[in-house]
């Protein structure tokens, strides 16, 4: 039994193909291929583009990391006690619509003073700004409010906390994905 294949439509094109067995027509082959020369030429510089982000990124310093990683870390406290009074004064929480909105991410044991727990979520919480940039983290009734949420025993553990971190690269680059992971899980629900 005997089939005949049936004309097919140019590749590029879509027209109908007259010779059967050819992909593309005669005429399209010049325009295909610059088609092809262009495609290959963007992914080339997207190729680079990565390479040069990556490169980049290896190049950041201990302290650019530690600053994109509170930045990440920051967020996450402000969506995490969105719904929370401020910590501090019981003022309630202001319209979130905007970046920071009136909310501070206030560290009971300022990053200054205790480094080590800058990226510790018992150690920050959601603080109104004049708490905490107008009254300097306002400690006396952070501390209050901090024994009501997590507790005395947590609060003096966080007190009596001066174990040193060195921080590393990695280390640092963990903890801006997972703070950033978190931060888009909670704003999900």
């Amino acid at each position: 039994m005997l089939t005949t294949a049936k004309p097919s439509k140019c590749k590029f094109c879509k027209q109908r193909l007259e010779v059967v067995g050819h992909k593309i027509h005669d005429e399209c082959v010049e325009k295909w291929w610059e088609d092809q020369k262009g495609k290959i030429k963007a992914k080339a510089e997207r190729e680079q583009k990565r390479r040069d982000r990556a490169r980049l990124d290896g190049m950041k310093t201990i302290p650019k990391l530690i600053a994109e990683a509170q930045i990440e870390f920051n967020r996450f406290i402000r969506t995490r006690d969105a719904l929370e009074p401020c910590i501090s004064c019981g003022a309630e929480p202001p319209d979130l619509s905007s970046l920071h909105a009136g909310r501070d991410a206030g560290h009971y044991r300022s990053t200054g003073a205790a480094a080590h727990l800058r990226f510790d979520e018992r150690n920050c919480h959601a603080q109104c700004v004049h708490c905490n940039q107008h009254l300097s983290g306002n400690a006396v009734e952070y501390r209050k409010g901090l024994v009501v949420r997590i507790g005395l025993a947590n609060v003096e553990l966080l007190e009596s906390d001066n174990d040193p971190v060195k921080w590393d690269h990695d280390t640092l680059r963990h903890i801006k994905a997972d703070y950033r992971a978190k931060t888009r899980e909670l704003m999900k629900k």
